[in-house]
């Protein structure tokens, strides 16, 4: 290996060590995008209620356990019943179907596809940065073709589960990730 090779190589070694410390040293980042406090360890989430009158049974509980195992996937933080350095409380406040799309059929309007939207209520409380809580509704939707009916669609928990999981990388997304 010649001198300058020699030197070039160094150099990459020493701006990676510079970067791996100067990224460990600040304590608050860390690869998976969240951002989250050092002096938070812990979280709980209380039962999410529902509120909407056409929303699934299953909708409540299902949410619930979803939100909890995205956290601890996604997070170092410990899942505790309650008064965790992070709280979220909320309700589903709304689970409307509704025509998406119409079509002209023989002279006459008919639903083309339907759409599902779910509204979930939350209240994020950081006891460690009271700044960083909110009171806020997150909604996303799913598309069905016409010919299903809305008993099929409230069955089909997976096209639910879609829905339900977007609102809750929102939520991830605006509590621990700051985006």
């Amino acid at each position: 290996m010649t001198w300058n090779k020699c030197k070039l190589a160094v150099s990459y070694s020493l701006l990676a060590v510079c970067l791996v410390l100067g990224l460990a040293g600040c304590g608050v980042y860390s690869f998976n995008g969240t951002n989250i406090d050092p002096a938070v360890r812990t979280f709980s989430i209380q039962t999410i209620q529902t509120t909407a009158p056409t929303a699934p049974a299953f909708i409540s509980q299902r949410f619930t356990e979803d939100l909890k195992d995205y956290f601890q996937r996604n997070t170092n933080l410990k899942l505790v019943p309650r008064d965790g350095d992070i709280q979220f409380d909320g309700t589903v406040v709304a689970y409307d179907y509704a025509p998406a799309a119409i079509q002209k059929v023989d002279n006459v309007d008919l639903a083309a596809s339907n759409r599902l939207t779910v509204q979930v209520k939350i209240r994020f409380t950081n006891s460690k940065d009271e700044k960083q809580s909110f009171d806020q509704i997150f909604q996303n939707f799913g598309d069905f073709q016409a010919t299903q009916d809305i008993a099929a669609v409230n069955n089909d928990q997976t096209a639910v589960r879609k829905i339900t999981n977007n609102i809750i990388t929102d939520i991830f997304n605006k509590s621990v990730a700051n985006w």
